[in-house]
């Protein structure tokens, strides 16, 4: 169960009578901090790119027809990934992806991020200079 920043963790029960302002100055009290994700295992946290809604011609989609994205940057990287030279990935690379066995993380309104297991990153775009 993820529980969001600012969600009352660590405050004591209010009853039903405890307004909204009491539990407020109680829970802004405590140490502010940002909730943060990192992956754990061969994992990587991508923040997927926005559906496209315009073909490449330039013909306007409707709001129910996106063409899907499998392109995203790469938010996080696990410590496991980071110290294998195996993998060539950064953290804010671009990379091309597999969304299928990707897990949606519920942190966000838009739910533009995914935590992807690394075999699932299928290339990295990079600039030759």
């Amino acid at each position: 169960m993820s529980r969001r920043a600012g969600s009352g963790e660590g405050t004591e029960p209010k009853g039903p009578s405890a307004s909204y302002d009491s539990i407020m100055a109680s829970s802004s009290t405590r140490k502010d901090s940002i909730e943060v994700v990192e992956p754990i295992g061969m994992s990587v946290l991508i923040r997927k790119d926005e559906d496209k809604k315009i073909t490449k011609v330039g013909i306007h989609l409707p709001d129910k027809i996106e063409i899907p994205t499998l392109t995203g940057r790469i938010v996080s990287i696990s410590c496991q990934i980071d110290r294998d030279e195996d993998y060539p990935i950064k953290q804010y690379d671009r990379v091309l992806f597999n969304p299928k066995q990707g897990v949606p993380v519920d942190f966000e309104g838009d739910n533009r991020l995914f935590v992807v297991p690394v075999e699932d990153v299928v290339a990295v775009f990079r600039r030759e200079s």
